[in-house]
């Protein structure tokens, strides 16, 4: 998908350590080796041949693509030779959903998954995955867009439990949703004018469904969900961390499972 957007509202802090590739031809062949690239940045109006062909290459592995100008893209660049095209490349080889269902399947236990609507700050996505790996869950659903991939900051937040725990990238998590409902799974919001957690039957296969820092879980996810539960808070402020409320939400699962 193509995006133009305004250079101001670029978030590029998070990809900062990112794998970064620059330059045509180093940027074409990483997309043909099958390299999974999360953001293409290319120069505004440039339609030289082999920019056409990344473009194409891009559009083929449904990278987010940003058009940008000579002046942001040389304060992005680290090499300056980008000659108008930058790559952030994937700390990490994402799985797919099926690897998940594999290894609920493999340890006999019904799926469970942690779907990630809109995380931005890479701390928050490496501790989550953390957890989802403590508590035993079988996977990490993430969206391609507005949300932070895994990078190398991501990889050290989650001491090691990323190359135990699958994390799939997919593009639309309300169709994601919709298509695991399909295959048996019930999903659990995670908002604080939600039910109880303890009042909600959070066994059988069941999707975690964790939202945004600021603005939580998005309106069209939240409609999808067969649940809306709620960390009981006694404190002064109103909203915990959204690792820390996927973690307490998450052990509420492991306890109603170990008690079924």
């Amino acid at each position: 998908m193509q995006n133009r957007e305004f250079e101001n509202n670029i978030k590029t802090e998070s990809d900062e350590e990112a794998f970064v590739i620059e330059g045509r031809n180093a940027v074409l062949e990483a997309f043909r080796s099958g390299k999974t690239i999360d953001k293409l940045y290319v120069l505004d109006g440039c339609r030289d041949g082999i920019v056409n062909s990344i473009v194409r290459e891009a559009k083929k592995q449904d990278t987010v693509i940003n058009y940008l100008s000579k002046e942001k893209l040389n304060q992005m660049s680290q090499a300056g030779k980008h000659q108008g095209v930058i790559a952030h490349a994937a700390a990490y080889k994402y799985a797919e959903i099926e690897d998940m269902f594999a290894l609920a399947e493999s340890r006999g236990e019904d799926p469970f998954f942690f779907i990630l609507d809109e995380i931005e700050d890479p701390h928050n996505l490496g501790a989550i995955i953390r957890t989802a790996n403590l508590c035993g869950a079988h996977g990490v659903i993430i969206p391609k867009r507005r949300a932070v991939g895994i990078t190398a900051t991501v990889v050290k937040a989650s001491a090691g439990a990323i190359n135990y725990t699958p994390v799939a990238k997919v593009t639309n998590i309300s169709k994601t949703i919709e298509e695991l409902k399909d295959r048996g799974m019930w999903f659990a919001c995670a908002d604080m004018d939600g039910e109880l957690m303890y009042k909600c039957n959070l066994t059988g296969s069941l999707g975690l469904v964790i939202g945004n820092e600021g603005s939580g879980v998005s309106r069209l996810v939240k409609e999808k969900c067969d649940y809306v539960v709620s960390v009981p808070m006694k404190g002064d402020i109103d909203s915990l961390n959204a690792s820390v409320a996927a973690g307490v939400l998450a052990y509420e699962v492991v306890r109603q499972r170990m008690n079924k």
